[in-house]
């Protein structure tokens, strides 16, 4: 099973800590480069920063080339690639 996660389930599973869930679950995570980014941001908590900064060897982040998608236009960067790169 392939599972690509946004950015809003990996931040507060960090925020509980319960981020073994998701390896426990499902093993390998896959993540966008736009979620990496949100997840390094400065507005980011601590641990959420810290936890990127060295991230496990289940999540595996790729990078995704943008295509244009009006629909996809309306949310924000991580969830849009995350969308793509499910499909």
């Amino acid at each position: 099973m392939i599972v690509v996660s946004d950015t809003s389930p990996v931040c507060y599973l960090l925020l509980i800590n319960q981020i073994d869930v998701l390896q426990r679950l499902y093993g390998c995570v896959i993540i966008p480069q736009a979620v990496t980014d949100e997840l390094r941001a400065f507005e980011s908590p601590p641990v959420v920063k810290s936890w990127i900064a060295q991230p496990p060897n289940w999540l595996q982040i790729q990078p995704i080339e943008l295509l244009e998608d009006v629909e996809l236009e309306k949310l924000d960067p991580g969830e849009r690639e995350a969308i793509l790169l499910a499909e």
